[in-house]
């Protein structure tokens, strides 16, 4: 038997590639819409892709089932779990098969068993794997966004995200039951998750790949309770807040939507399409560092460094109905292009060069650029309350570290909602942890018009480390 691991550090996603080496076939688990790699990693191992299956229909990422439907004709196993709400209305239009807890299938001599697994969402399900052609007695379980290593998957994604009132409750106790089947299974059993630290579909999740049954029913917090309404209270606390495009990945992956055949190639735009382009309202994403950005960048665009917090963040701000543009160096927009794609931001509609900001100014245009300080530098003001000092981190990072007095809580994903609620009479000083999401909301801010920005660099850590005033963050 064969087992790939593949992992998006962006995301936090993870998908496998399972192949049975007797018979050359090979199947994904959980894969995603950038599908080139899985056909590469078959070709490489002499293998041909028959298959693909998914644990449930994803939130935080486009799967590539279909994708992989089209370019090589795998048979995709969905979940068949779930009320009518939860059923996957594309899938008749490829080979598929709709599976229930108990149903088995085969891949060569490898077995899969489903296992319903719901809490997370009411379909979800988790495949136990037994390579048949080496043992009587199953290897390991790949568990979706059923149980990670270190954490389990929140079920309060329907209701904060996908907007349907009133599932967080009545998910959080289907996860306890699904729990305690896990428990059942033996302790030798591997657990392969689909995420890793980082991921918003749960709490503290492990950067650790791959686990037991038997360790995570040790250490694993959310398999230490057994009362069910405790179990309720702890996993609905401080789940970080879900990204707005996670409710658009449930409606895409469940329903039609455009098929990849080849990668988007967005056009190379001069520069005195700029002008034109943000006038027209478009949105245009400065990919630079936001040190650069920072120093100069032309008003009116919006900047998202194009680091591993890239795909998370234009997530948020991005629209999915229109096109947007993005200023970016030409070697790196093939691979922000793949970024985007793989959460369906498929309207890159042009590419300007980092040159733009040096031609702009030559055509005698004003540039912007926003301040930075550290936090000795404005302790005083920020202390006395002569400027506004903008909190974006999210609602857990206040309970767990404490805020800043004074400081005005706005998470960085919900201030374009919320901007206009600040006050403009006085300066902003945007903070969020160290520095980063905070570069983000200061350009935020300028292109709603704010003109005094300051970013605190270092954020509330270094206010913390230099001993500066912190207060309960519950207050």
């Amino acid at each position: 038997m064969l087992l790939k691991y593949f992992y998006n550090p962006k995301l936090a996603i993870a998908s496998y590639m399972v192949g049975c080496q007797a018979t050359g076939e090979a199947i994904v688990i959980d894969p995603e819409r950038d599908v080139e790699k899985y056909i590469d990693a078959a070709e490489a191992e002499g293998m041909r892709i028959v298959a693909a299956a998914e644990t449930h229909i994803h939130a935080d990422f486009l799967s590539g089932a279909r994708e992989l439907a089209e370019r090589v004709g795998a048979h995709l196993y969905l979940s068949d779990e779930g009320d009518e709400n939860w059923k996957y209305t594309y899938a008749p239009q490829y080979s598929h098969t709709l599976v229930k807890d108990g149903d088995t299938f085969m891949v060569g001599n490898i077995k899969f068993e489903v296992m319903h697994t719901p809490g997370h969402t009411p379909e979800h399900i988790s495949f136990i794997l037994t390579d048949t052609a080496a043992a009587s007695e199953p290897m390991g379980i790949f568990t979706g966004d059923f149980v990670f290593v270190g954490a389990v998957g929140r079920p309060d994604l329907l209701e904060k995200a996908a907007g349907i009132q009133g599932t967080s409750e009545a998910g959080a106790r289907q996860m306890f039951r699904s729990l305690q089947r896990f428990k059942q299974l033996p302790d030798y059993l591997q657990v392969w998750p689909a995420h890793g630290a980082g991921s918003a579909c749960g709490k503290g999740l492990g950067a650790i790949p791959s686990s037991t049954v038997g360790y995570e029913k040790l250490f694993n917090p959310g398999l230490r309770f057994t009362d069910e309404d405790e179990f309720v209270r702890w996993l609905l606390t401080d789940q970080p807040e879900p990204p707005a495009y996670f409710a658009m990945m449930k409606k895409l992956n469940k329903e039609e939507r455009p098929v990849l055949h080849t990668l988007p190639q967005p056009e190379h735009l001069p520069f005195d399409r700029l002008e034109a382009v943000l006038a027209s309202g478009a949105p245009v994403v400065d990919t630079r560092p936001a040190v650069a950005y920072a120093g100069a960048h032309v008003p009116g665009t919006l900047n998202i460094p194009y680091d591993n917090s890239f795909t998370t963040w234009a997530g948020w701000f991005l629209p999915y109905d229109r096109d947007f543009y993005l200023i970016a160096d030409e070697e790196t927009v093939e691979a922000i292009v793949r970024d985007l794609i793989v959460i369906g931001l498929d309207h890159v509609a042009g590419f300007f060069s980092p040159k733009v900001v040096e031609q702009w100014l030559a055509q005698g245009k004003p540039l912007q650029k926003y301040a930075v300080a550290l936090p000795q530098e404005v302790a005083d003001a920020v202390l006395n309350g002569e400027v506004v000092l903008l909190d974006v981190r999210g609602e857990a990072e206040l309970h767990e570290d404490g805020r800043i007095p004074g400081a005005q809580h706005i998470m960085l994903g919900y201030l374009p909602r919320y901007v206009n609620e600040l006050p403009r009479e006085k300066p902003i000083v945007v903070q969020c942890r160290s520095g980063g999401r905070s570069a983000i909301a200061a350009s935020i801010l300028q292109a709603h018009g704010f003109e005094q920005v300051m970013n605190l660099m270092g954020g509330i850590n270094e206010w913390k480390r230099l001993g500066l005033p912190v207060e309960n963050g519950d207050e």
